[in-house]
């Protein structure tokens, strides 16, 4: 693992570093983007609640903005240009107690996305991935689209 990633690791599993995940109580579990492999949890607590008692909207998505692309980024590697395209979250239930959520994206997909943009073509997956409470109940489902394409074999 390069020098980069171990510093990208350590600060996701650190959150005061990543402000974004500061006020929201948010941490990182797992953050093995080597192995395509993010698990990220939630406590509910004074600080992250709406006005109902329940897990603020913006935090639930913020728990799954940046993994994705980051498990791309980490396996494709710089000669890829990978970002979000779209995103958009649906809410299922009120979000109480401890709310977690994994990303993984398996390797034969991987490589199916990197041989497409290996053969010049804009590769757009799209992923879905579940929030649950501790009872496994889905508190809200969230669906994103990736941006990925070789930065030098781009069809014009």
């Amino acid at each position: 693992m390069s020098f980069r990633h171990r510093v990208l690791k350590w600060g996701l599993r650190h959150p005061s570093l990543f402000p974004p995940f500061i006020g929201a109580g948010i941490r990182v579990v797992v953050a093995d983007p080597g192995g395509g492999i993010y698990r990220v949890r939630m406590k509910l607590a004074f600080y992250n609640r709406n006005a109902l008692g329940t897990h603020f909207g913006g935090s639930l998505y913020a728990m799954c903005d940046p993994f994705l692309a980051l498990i791309l980024i980490d396996q494709l590697g710089p000669e890829y240009a990978v970002w979000d395209k779209s995103s958009t979250i649906d809410f299922r239930r009120p979000g109480r107690g401890t709310v977690s959520v994994s990303f993984e994206i398996p390797p034969e997909q991987v490589a199916e996305i990197q041989a497409a943009a290996d053969a010049g073509k804009v590769v757009e997956p799209v992923f879905e991935v579940d929030l649950t409470d501790e009872s496994g109940a889905v508190v809200a489902r969230v669906t994103k689209t990736i941006h990925v394409s070789h930065k030098t074999r781009r069809a014009t």
